[in-house]
Order: structure tokens, then sequence, then C-alpha cells
């Protein structure tokens, strides 16, 4: 099957996204698109010359009207956070940059599904919605995926067991205000207290106890924060992070994740994006799941989602 995947923004991030997916097989053809037009047109060369090793692939440079025909568009470009730089002059700025981009690549790709990279990811996929006219279902941010990605990543490690046993979520923004579903978070099937009582490592003498909660949030939320003050970027986490994404959406399987998606009474939220469980097929966001959550944990989504909101009545759209 052909699967054709534009990637607008061949910045750190868009051009290991594209690096990814080819190393990966994932997708046939892969269109580079940036503003800088030499940067787009060297990341592709590098890429396309290795892949004789890869699965048979087609990439190149291309501008909105080398879209035409995909069927997922990848939106990474924006500018970073700057020393000194507040939340919203950040937010103001991308979003300006998301004004001009949803018109002319909606009009070359209508009927593609897009994932939303550029940060802030659920602002700025709140702004795609409105900037593009498409449908929201359509219209896919990457919100907390990777946050749930280094959640598995530390429960794996603390626990040393497949991260395939793991089975817990970062849910509300992809931000300091995201929080984890602890009544959610389970070992295979077991919750993590009764994990803790009932494995049968104490018959060795080992007794494990439940991860500290407070330094689990703390690792997830910092994680991104750490990795660029010592390598001044972070892209490898999160391009793979948006590949499976892709995979899902090509695989023709419903697939259940923590993306960003506009939300309509969930958790008594409406008007605005941040994750929790969607239902992500080949047509796009087909649904939610709402399991139950504590009062406390609700509390703290609403509280996430009304941060969001703040942000989004103090912006310029």
């Amino acid at each position: 099957m052909s699967n054709k995947v534009t990637i607008i923004g061949a910045g750190s991030v868009g051009s290991t996204i594209a690096y990814t997916m080819t190393v990966k097989g994932i997708a046939s053809e892969i269109v580079l698109i940036d503003i800088n037009r030499e940067k787009a047109i060297g990341e592709a060369m590098d890429i396309k010359q290795g892949t004789p090793f890869c699965c048979p692939v087609t990439v190149y440079s291309g501008t909105y009207e080398d879209a035409e025909g995909s069927d997922v568009v990848v939106i990474s470009s924006g500018m970073p956070r700057k020393p000194g730089q507040s939340r919203l002059d950040l937010a103001q700025i991308n979003v300006n940059i998301m004004k001009d981009i949803a018109p002319q690549i909606a009009k070359h790709a209508p009927d593609a599904l897009y994932i939303i990279v550029s940060n802030p990811v659920d602002i700025l996929t709140y702004a795609f919605m409105k900037y593009s006219g498409l449908p929201q279902s359509k219209i896919i941010g990457s919100g907390t995926i990777l946050d749930t990605a280094r959640l598995r990543y530390y429960l794996s490690d603390y626990f040393g067991v497949s991260q395939k046993n793991i089975h817990a979520y970062v849910m509300g923004e992809h931000g300091d205000s995201s929080f984890i579903p602890w009544s959610l978070a389970k070992v295979a099937a077991v919750g993590i207290e009764d994990y803790c009582r009932g494995v049968q490592y104490k018959e060795q003498g080992q007794v494990i106890t439940p991860p500290n909660y407070d330094e689990v949030i703390d690792y997830v939320r910092t994680s991104g924060g750490t990795i660029i003050k010592y390598k001044q970027a972070t892209f490898y986490a999160i391009s793979v992070s948006v590949s499976s994404v892709c995979e899902s959406l090509f695989s023709g399987k419903d697939t259940i994740m923590t993306i960003s998606s506009m939300m309509h009474g969930e958790y008594g939220l409406d008007d605005v994006c941040l994750s929790h469980l969607f239902v992500v097929g080949r047509d796009g966001v087909k649904g939610s799941v709402t399991p139950t959550m504590t009062d406390a944990e609700i509390a703290l989504m609403q509280k996430s989602g009304g941060l969001l909101k703040n942000l989004i009545n103090n912006l310029r759209f």
C-alpha cells in the first residue's frame, strides 16, 4: 500500500521523524517542507542515500503543492522557547506561525490526517483546528504520547520488567500540569500497589515497594528540560513516538493512545485540546475512552484543562 507522508519543518524533530519512518518502513513517500529550502534539500538527500539498506521509500524536499495526495501531514515547525521567554509569548509566536501554515497546507492536502508536534502542542492543535477548517477528527496532537513513553520507561526500569508489561498513562497538558492517574496504572493486569504486595520475588528475599509517585511525575515533566540542558535539543524519543502514531494510522487497526484532541464534555471539559485516552484509526480520531478515575484525578484533569483554556483566552487568534 502506498503511504505518503509530508513533514512540515525540517529541523531536528522533523528530519528525525523522516529518518525514523524511513528506517522502519512506515511510509513509501516522504516530503520534507521547510522555509529554509536548502535545509530540507540537505536532510532529504542525507536520508535517501541510506534507503538502499531500508524498505523502498522515496524521500525528497518540496513545497506545499508537493503535499497533494498525502495520507498524513506532520507539522513540526515553530520556534523553540528561548531563555527568559514566557510561555505566553512563545505560544503567541507559534500560533501566528500556525495561522500562516494551516490554510496553505489544508488547501493542498484536504483529505490527509494531521499530526501536530510543534509546542505548545495542545494550544497549536487547537489553533490548527481553528485555522485549517478541517474536521477535528482529522487532527491529532502528539500530546502526552512522549510523556507516557517516559513514564513506561521509568516504571519498566524500576520494576525490572518488559516495557510491554507496563500499562500506565500521562494525561492532561503536555507540560507542567500533566498528571498520572495512578488508579489506572498496571503492571501486566495488576495495579501498582497490588503488584508490589503480591510479586513472588518475596520468596527470594526481595521486597518491592511502590515508586515515589511525586518523583515519577517530576521525572516525566522535567526529562525534556534535562535533555536540553545536556544536548540542547530533544528529538529522538519524540520522533519514535510520532512515527508510532503514523504506524498505527496506517495499520488499519484502531489504537488507544494519549494523543491531544478536542474535548467534548469528557471529564467536564469543552473547547480545549489535551490528552486522555482517544481511539485513533485510519480515519483519524474515532472516539474516546473515559475510564473511571478518582475524584482527585478528575480534579487534576480539570485543572490542566483550565490552565490551557486560560492561556487560549490570553492569546490573539
